[in-house]
Parts: structure tokens; C-alpha cells; sequence
């Protein structure tokens, strides 16, 4: 039985491994339905099918956040069957961290693209028909750099200070219809450090996250936020290991 009292249709951007799986694996198994997207389309056909086999509701789509265009084609298709969206979970992100001399101008487009454009192609996507509907919400994922700067990761912090200023100026916009969630996690168990090409980088991330909480700990933070009343928006949580000084 679901821990809720109504059944939402969320979206969720980035969903084939890390916080996004963990995500529409907890939010599956209380009871909604979520909308999966990414590249990997292998991956979530997998997940699709391990959702289902457990009595969950979920489908997918093939998403590449940095194209507007497949970014409406995904809220469209979700909206278009099920004629609503109740939450957008802009979960999507890359991290190739680097120090700046290292000039990796390639990712850093890239870390643009994906954190920065791909965030406000799912606020466009979504932000009229949740209008439309007079009800909606916004989960965006940014990250303890939206909060402070280290070395190597100065462009991705760049990318999560503007998912936290575009998050917070959406929630003084958007009024008293559709709420808006930023979620901060601090170092988590994913493959983002996977995209890291630069040795330093790599080296840096590897000492990093040897203290790191799983990804299942950031989705609880997620389906929190997606809980609450419709008259309580969770502007932010940042979610972080206990034993972590960043």
C-alpha cells in the first residue's frame, strides 16, 4: 500500500543509474507512476521492467536533455497519456571536473549543456502545462557546489549556483500553484566521476568521495519533498554523509 493519498505522475530526467534510478525506484514503490528519461535506453528498459515486476508503475523514453525539442517530446507524450504532470524531476547533470588551465572548453560546454540548458529545457517543458493545470512541481537536482567552490570542479559548481539561482527565482515566480524543490547532495555513490578525464581531476574526486552516502539516501530526501501537503513546498534540502566537513 502507498505511504500516500494520491497517486502522482513524475517525471524524471537522467533516470538510467544514480540518484535518478534510486529515485523512481523509491517514488515506483510508493505507489506513483514515474516517467523515466535518458540516453541509455537499454538501461531503462531494464529498470522499467524491475518496477514492474515488483507491482510498480513505469514507463520510459528515449531523452537527451540538451535538445529542447526532446525534452517537450517527453513531457508531451507523458502529458498527452496521462493528461497531467504532477512533478518534473530535473535530475539529469555530467561532472568532468578539471582544474581551469586544464582547459577542457569541450566539458565545459558540455557541463553547460546538460546542467545548465538541459535544467531550463524540463522547466520549459513542463511550466505551462503545470500552469495550464494550476498545479505542478519542480525538483530540481543541484549539489553541495552550488554552495561552495573547490578546485577542479570550479565550471560544475558554476552549472549547480545557477540550478540553485534559476530554482529559486522559479519559486518567486511560479506563486502559489506549483512548488519548487532544490536538492543538494553532497558526495554520493554514482557514475558521475565516471566522465572525468583529466588526471588531476580524477585523483581529486577519488579522495573526495571516499566518504560518500548512497544514492537511495538522496531519493529519500526527493520523495520527501514530493510528499508533502500541496500547501508546504520544501524550498531546499541539502542531504550530505554525517561524516563529510564540505
Amino acid at each position: 500500500m502507498s505511504v500516500f493519498t494520491d497517486r502522482k505522475i513524475v517525471l524524471i530526467t537522467g533516470a538510467s543509474s544514480g540518484i535518478g534510478e534510486a529515485t523512481a525506484r523509491l517514488l515506483a514503490a510508493r505507489g506513483h507512476h514515474v516517467v523515466l528519461g535518458a540516453r541509455r535506453t537499454d538501461r531503462l528498459k531494464a529498470l522499467v521492467h524491475d518496477i514492474q515486476a515488483t507491482g510498480g508503475s513505469a514507463e520510459y523514453h528515449s531523452l537527451d536533455v540538451t535538445e529542447a525539442e526532446d525534452v517537450q517530446a517527453f513531457a508531451d507524450a507523458a502529458y498527452s497519456v496521462h493528461g497531467r504532470i504532477d512533478v518534473m524531476i530535473n535530475n539529469a547533470g555530467v561532472m568532468p571536473l578539471s582544474k581551469l588551465e586544464a582547459l577542457k572548453v569541450e566539458e565545459w560546454n558540455r557541463m553547460i549543456d546538460v546542467n545548465i540548458r538541459g535544467l531550463l529545457h524540463g522547466i520549459a517543458a513542463a511550466l505551462p502545462i503545470m500552469q495550464a493545470q494550476r498545479h505542478g512541481q519542480f525538483v530540481n537536482v543541484a549539489s553541495i557546489g552550488a554552495h561552495a567552490v573547490s578546485p577542479t570542479a570550479a565550471v560544475y559548481c558554476a552549472t549547480k549556483y545557477a540550478a540553485w539561482a534559476i530554482s529559486e527565482g522559479l519559486r518567486q515566480e511560479v506563486g502559489g500553484d506549483i512548488r519548487v524543490t532544490t536538492i543538494s547532495p553532497g558526495v554520493t555513490e554514482s557514475e558521475l566521476a565516471d566522465s572525468i578525464s583529466d588526471p588531476v581531476g580524477r585523483e581529486e574526486m577519488r579522495t573526495y568521495r571516499q566518504v560518500a552516502i548512497p544514492a537511495s539516501s538522496v531519493a529519500e530526501a526527493i520523495a520527501y519533498a514530493v510528499g508533502q501537503p500541496s500547501e508546504v513546498d520544501v524550498s531546499e534540502i541539502i542531504v550530505r554523509p554525517t561524516a563529510s566537513a564540505a
